[in-house]
């Protein structure tokens, strides 16, 4: 496998020639700083955001901007050290003005990867405005780290719903950076969000910012799951090399849309 495209270590004659190369194709990883239980580092979301990305450059041949490391991590509250978040607003006008620095540089295409829940909602929403936006201009979307397969998505949920730290996640960074994780000080806690109607912080669900068994963690277990996740994300992306609206031009093109 080929060594990825990570355009922050490029001079921008290199990256004019990988944007063409690319053919205007480009990838966000956005990941998370904050608390991931007593055992897990809080860069825990953005180590797998770009590690996963990296795998998929290296695989396609897409470059990879620099991971969004602050994001929304609100829903966890002050209860715990280490959880630095933008609110919801800042985080979607960060993404837009990241899309329109984007499209004025050539680029024609942007997946956002995404490795952290709490981030989902606010892109869903960055994502309709940039569409609008640029309309015509810049095909842009969305895969969520955890979602890209079926499979990923029932082993990342094995040992609990509303999960946080759990084993899945335990599983990959210590396949990807175990020097980082502290299986000594480890504490499972149950998912308390079973049956529930309304929508709770962590901080009134979790006794130590963990939801699942994370203590059955295993490297050889990330290993495979990284494995699985990063071709699930390489193949979407090598679709999306040659994906196009599915209505020809000519039926949407002078379309006038109100601002957004």
């Amino acid at each position: 496998m080929s060594e990825p495209i990570r355009l922050e270590q490029l001079p921008w004659p290199e990256v004019e020639r990988v944007c063409k190369d690319a053919g205007g194709f480009l990838i966000l990883p956005i990941g998370a700083t904050e608390q991931h239980g007593p055992h897990l580092p809080i860069n825990c979301d953005t180590v797998i955001a770009e590690s996963l990305c990296h795998y998929a450059s290296a695989k396609t041949g897409i470059p990879v901007l620099p991971a969004l490391s602050f994001t929304v991590s609100s829903g966890h509250t002050s209860k715990w050290p280490g959880t630095f978040s933008l609110t919801h607003e800042t985080f979607i006008h960060k993404i837009e003005e990241l899309a329109a620095w984007a499209v004025a540089t050539g680029w024609k295409k942007l997946l956002l990867v995404n490795s952290h829940f709490g981030n989902d909602a606010s892109l869903r929403v960055a994502v309709e405005k940039i569409r609008l936006r640029f309309f015509g201009d810049l095909q842009v979307g969305l895969k969520n780290t955890f979602h890209l397969s079926d499979s990923i998505w029932s082993y990342f949920i094995s040992d609990a719903d509303d999960l946080h730290a759990n084993k899945a996640e335990t599983d990959l960074l210590l396949h990807l950076a175990p020097e980082t994780v502290r299986m000594d000080l480890v504490e499972d806690d149950p998912d308390r969000t079973e049956g529930t109607v309304f929508s709770y912080p962590v901080a009134q669900t979790s006794l130590n910012g963990i939801t699942g068994a994370p203590s059955e963690g295993s490297s050889e277990r990330g290993r495979t799951l990284f494995s699985e996740m990063g071709e699930a994300l390489s193949l979407a992306i090598e679709s999306a090399k040659t994906e196009t609206p599915p209505l020809e031009p000519s039926l949407w093109s002078d379309l006038q849309l109100p601002p957004t």
